[in-house]
């Protein structure tokens, strides 16, 4: 995932026009947060697992896309099952690991440019109430360039860690991923408000 999330191919979804793509996203997900069946969330989970095929990508590829993610999955799936019950457990844990997965397959078949050019011409019509499209399309391909800068800063904490055996510390994992991320992000806006 380093280097960028999008991955250059020939099948049908690389093919398919950013604003559709977007748009089933949104569609797909607004079902995956309606729909509170265990069974039919295991439905929409297994049907996105079986895109990634479709767009010329191994099944190890969609279970790695949920891999960064699965202590998160776990500890939600503990808390729910903790707070409210064994159905609502698997819920929230499913409806989350369709969410991931289905952007996770369009952050894969697409460039970041072209989702940007697409959100900002879809925000357009917003224009009149305040809202600056290019700002906001900025900022989510901010947060699409960022997910593998956290991750590559994440393996290197760990790495740190390990070599001083606090590999099994939280807090000395989350307190240097902080400060770095912090780091980072202070870094980013200075060169924004340099380039503006």
């Amino acid at each position: 995932m380093i280097g960028g999330l999008y991955r250059p191919g020939d099948s049908l979804l690389h093919r398919s026009p950013a604003g559709a793509k977007l748009a089933l996203l949104t569609v797909g997900g607004s079902l995956a947060i309606f729909v509170s069946h265990p069974l039919a969330l295991l439905g929409l989970l297994l049907l996105a697992i079986g895109l990634f095929p479709l767009a010329s990508f191994s099944l190890g590829t969609a279970l790695r896309q949920l891999q960064p993610a699965a202590i998160v999955l776990a500890l939600l799936f503990l808390a729910q099952l903790w707070i409210t019950g064994l159905d609502a457990a698997f819920v929230v844990t499913l409806r989350l690991a369709v969410l991931l997965l289905a952007a996770a397959l369009v952050t894969l078949t697409t460039r970041v440019s072209d989702m940007t050019e697409t959100l900002e011409r879809g925000l357009g019509v917003l224009r009149p109430l305040g809202v600056d499209p290019e700002r906001v399309s900025l900022a989510i391909a901010l947060a699409i360039r960022f997910l593998p800068a956290l991750g590559a800063v994440l393996e290197q904490v760990r790495e740190a860690q390990r070599a001083r055996g606090l590999d099994r510390s939280m807090i000395a994992l989350l307190v240097p991923l902080l400060v770095r991320t912090l780091k980072m992000a202070d870094e980013v806006a200075e060169a924004i408000d340099a380039r503006s």
